[in-house]
């Protein structure tokens, strides 16, 4: 049986609308060339005596554990977590206490594409898409929503874009045993600006972040920044997502990839 491999996480790169001004990564690359003079006056050297005057091509980079595609932990919604499970909560995991088999497991995408930019999907939208696609979930099913970022990833309009999951909807697949999902918008929830436009007319400050406080109750990861999720089936995938062991960190970063046996 061949397996097929589909990266869905996008590339770090600078230079692009891909988090809001505030949070936007740097990346500084340095050329075999450039690198050659420190190289040279560590050893004693002239430059000309390295292999065509070149030593390595190295990167120096400004990032949050937020950029790119990125696994959040429990502890980056709130500092507790399981309020539900247990009384009084425990505290939020950090990204090097997340379990492993949380991170590789069979993958469900649900095509919220359709949504408006700002729309928050509730229980009854992610149970007609399973209804359409045919799926029951598993525990520790990983689900990813297909929104209409994934489009723009990069472009002005990005972190503006998609449909987000509401809490009740967030909450209702953790109640099926779901631990880990993924959005391939900015964040797991709907824009910020259009959020903001929400609590402005109904004055629900409950309405800001509302799909990641949902950890709060019930702890989970999701990943955001994801991409080509448009090119994977429904079911019938794997996705492997094991974040970058930051010290009590709120998240790590993830070449996150679907798995397809064929």
């Amino acid at each position: 049986m061949a397996r097929r491999f589909i990266d869905i996480s996008v590339a770090l790169k600078s230079g692009i609308a891909s988090d809001p001004p505030r949070m936007l990564p740097q990346i500084e690359y340095h050329d075999h060339h450039m690198t050659a003079p420190a190289m040279a006056a560590e050893f004693g050297i002239p430059i000309d005596a390295l292999p065509e005057g070149e030593y390595a091509a190295v990167e120096r980079v400004s990032i949050s554990t937020h950029n790119g595609t990125h696994l959040d932990a429990p502890y980056h919604f709130f500092s507790r977590m399981n309020e539900r499970l247990v009384p009084g909560g425990e505290p939020s995991w950090r990204i090097d206490e997340v379990p492993l088999e949380w991170c590789f497991q069979p993958g469900v995408k649900l095509d919220f594409r359709h949504f408006a930019d700002g729309y928050v999907a509730t229980p009854e939208d992610v149970q007609a898409e399973l209804a359409r696609i045919g799926h029951t979930l598993s525990p520790l099913e990983i689900v990813v929503m297909n929104t209409r970022a994934g489009s723009r990833y990069g472009e002005d309009d990005y972190i503006h874009s998609g449909c987000g999951m509401g809490k009740d909807a967030t909450l209702w697949l953790l109640d099926q045993g779901v631990r880990v999902t993924g959005t391939d918008g900015w964040s797991w929830d709907a824009p910020f600006s259009l959020t903001k436009q929400r609590v402005e007319a109904t004055g629900d400050v409950g309405l800001i972040w509302e799909g990641h406080r949902a950890g709060r109750e019930i702890g989970y990861c999701h990943m955001e920044k994801l991409s080509k999720l448009e090119t994977l089936p429904a079911t019938g995938f794997t996705i492997a997502c094991f974040p970058v062991k930051v010290h009590r960190g709120s998240a790590g970063w993830t070449r996150a990839v679907a798995i397809i046996e064929e």
